[in-house]
């Protein structure tokens, strides 16, 4: 009854998503108040009946009910609570209702916190959001349907893929999508301008917090995929620019230009109609990477569906989407003139220079990703575009960003003195040069690149530690006076200034990880021992084990250090049940500064297995920065003046004048 239940759930919240789209626009269309209220109460269904069949979804899994095809493919009474709960995004139907779940909230959010966006374009957002709600909740009904029926019912079901059986994955694909989805308002916010016919300073503040969060939950989720290929694909890396990590990429990318940019819109009422473009461009990016992951074009761990008729449902949205989002762009932004004035040298223009890098980097990777995808559908053969593209193309515009988002701060709005900021951050420019210096002399091979990095680290880092010790006077002012500065200082700033800084910690992560990764391969029996950056990795056997669903082949491995154990590893070959697929479990010991990753490979003579070995050199300070980074944007949105919108003027009584003698 759960199935039927939801599925009578989906299809009220569709017809709701029709109202939300048309009502709230007629009445802004009309300036009839009571239309324009009733989005929000449609908002607030929609949210409410998608979250009912979320919710009967759930229950499905949770229950073992296989009498549902959706529970039959992808769970098994075997497998642990939490997987049967994940299982019910980890394959497409769910995963799409997962999405509606998210897209249905954040509409919910923009009538239940928007008192102070003006009710014209409050409403023509809420119907932008009904809109898109309803063409997701289409593309589920239609193709798509989580709760169909298998009759007769199996005994059990088939299990959900052994890859995705894993903690990262129970929490990545919701933090995503809550980036995704949330790119959806700012989004609707830029359409409703075009619409309307304005943006104005405080279309700016209203965009903002919208914008933030979003890029906050993008950013935590790639981290999380990353950290989850790291430890159970096996392969000794973070990233290795698949299309798919691409797709989350890119709107990552233009969503921190429009974060930028939307700052400019606010404070100088400048860059109004970029921003307008950068919001629809990184709401397309991520429409685009659900058509990747859902189309069958591409082939990966991370992709969920193969239907081609899913495929050119979710193309048809695409198109209607994202073309007439650019149409309206191109008919309306003409008549958004721009607002205060700069000069080039200013801190507008250094906030222009991060859009346009920012921007030119996604379309780099746009392009590796789909030329591929071209030249096979036009019939020329099949070609792969790997790190090398990525690596010549990409980190060359990284490099300038990041130069200019430590000078960016010190420079005035309007008009700068770039040789008088940069006379503040000669010593920051000494100590840069000198790390650089360093590497290049200690460092034999790759010295260019491992310089280059870490000089950008040093940099990132120290311009951020300038900075805050600018605004609050550190060594120039009494102790005390400097802490009253802090206590003082917006918590924008500080979320802005711990963002910048984690960045730096980020760059050093990849850098020393990239550069100076050392890697061992070889065929190990019970007694051998190998040596790697220092420490000795003893092979002690292999014993063969039963663990839940799972049967697995678990390595012993001790590590010592100058005749001191640190640690035992065990990495697993693993068979998971009843799919008999074989995965790869890698041992880690993480430490601040390194990792030490331990590879069982398959049994290679009598007695032999094939083992690698990694040393990677702070590769743990990529997680804790992209971690520090979402913290830094977490800080900035609870910053109150990112809760106001336009401002309200007070209403005074008038008092009787006092009557005259």
């Amino acid at each position: 009854m759960s199935a039927e239940i939801g599925h009578f759930a989906l299809i009220v919240a569709a017809v709701l998503a029709l109202g939300q789209s048309v009502f709230p626009m007629a009445g802004a269309a009309r300036r009839h108040g009571a239309l324009m209220s009733l989005g929000g109460t449609l908002a607030t269904g929609q949210f409410v009946f998608v979250s009912i069949a979320f919710g009967a979804l759930t229950w499905a899994f949770v229950t073992s009910d296989f009498s549902v095809a959706n529970v039959v493919q992808n769970s098994h009474s075997a497998k642990p609570l939490l997987y049967r709960i994940t299982g019910v995004w980890g394959n497409h139907e769910g995963s799409m209702v997962l999405w509606c779940l998210i897209l249905a909230l954040f509409g919910a959010c923009v009538a239940w916190f928007g008192d102070n966006v003006a009710p014209g374009l409050r409403a023509r957002v809420i119907a932008v959001q009904g809109m898109i709600g309803l063409a997701f909740l289409a593309f589920i009904l239609l193709t798509s349907n989580p709760f169909d029926r298998v009759n007769p019912m199996p005994a059990d079901g088939r299990g959900l893929n052994p890859i995705l059986q894993d903690p990262g994955l129970a929490f990545h694909p919701p933090l995503l999508y809550l980036g995704y989805v949330g790119f959806s308002v700012t989004f609707a916010f830029a359409i409703a301008a075009l619409l309307e016919g304005r943006v104005d300073a405080a279309w700016g503040r209203w965009v903002r917090p919208w914008a933030l969060a979003a890029w906050s939950f993008l950013t935590l989720g790639i981290a999380l995929g990353s950290w989850w290929a790291y430890y159970e694909l096996g392969w000794g890396g973070f990233w290795f620019w698949d299309p798919v990590e691409n797709a989350s990429f890119m709107p990552w990318l233009v969503g921190t230009a429009l974060l930028h940019s939307a700052i400019v819109a606010e404070k100088r009422d400048a860059l109004k109609s970029w921003s307008i473009l950068l919001a629809i461009l990184t709401f397309s990016l991520s429409l685009l990477g659900t058509f990747l992951v859902r189309s069958g074009v591409l082939t990966s761990v991370h992709t969920f569906a193969t239907d081609p008729e899913r495929g050119l449902f979710i193309l048809a949205i695409l198109a209607v989407t994202i073309g007439g989002a650019l149409a309206l762009y191109a008919w309306r932004a003409p008549a958004l003139k721009g607002g205060g004035l700069f000069r080039p040298i200013s801190r507008e223009g250094a906030l222009i220079v991060n859009n346009l890098l920012m921007t030119v980097a996604a379309l780099t990777v746009l392009f590796g990703t789909l030329y591929p995808l071209i030249v096979d559908a036009l019939g020329l053969g099949k070609i792969s575009v790997g790190p090398p593209y990525f690596n010549a193309t990409f980190v060359p515009l990284m490099a300038p960003l990041i130069l200019a988002m430590g000078i960016a701060p010190f420079l005035p709005w309007k008009r700068a003195d770039l040789a008088g900021a940069l006379d503040r951050l000669k010593l920051l420019v000494a100590v840069t040069v000198g790390a650089a210096a360093i590497v290049v002399f200690l460092e034999e091979r790759h010295s260019f690149a491992a310089a280059l990095g870490i000089g950008l680290a040093v940099w990132a880092i120290g311009a951020s530690v300038l900075e805050l010790a600018g605004r609050v006077r550190l060594f120039r002012a009494p102790f005390g006076e400097s802490l009253r500065r802090a206590a003082a200082m917006p918590r924008s700033a500080w979320g802005m200034t711990l963002a910048h800084a984690a960045a730096g910690v980020v760059v050093t992560g990849i850098t020393a990880s990239s550069v100076w990764q050392t890697e061992i391969v070889r065929v190990m029996k019970p007694g051998d021992r190998a040596e790697v950056a220092g420490y000795t990795v003893a092979f002690a056997g292999v014993q063969e084990v039963r663990v839940g669903n799972y049967l697995a082949r678990r390595g012993r491995f001790t590590v010592s250090e100058s005749g001191v154990a640190l640690a035992t590893l065990s990495p697993e070959k693993r068979v998971y049940l009843p799919q008999r697929t074989p995965t790869t479990e890698a041992a880690i010991r993480t430490t601040w500064f390194s990792d030490l990753y331990i590879v069982l490979g398959d049994p290679h003579g009598e007695g032999g297995h094939a083992v690698r070995l990694y040393h990677n050199p702070l590769v743990p300070w990529i997680w804790i920065g992209a971690v520090l980074m979402f913290l830094g944007g977490m800080v900035s949105l609870t910053d109150r003046r990112h809760r106001v919108g336009a401002p309200r003027r007070s209403v005074r009584p008038v008092q009787a004048r006092p009557a005259e003698a």
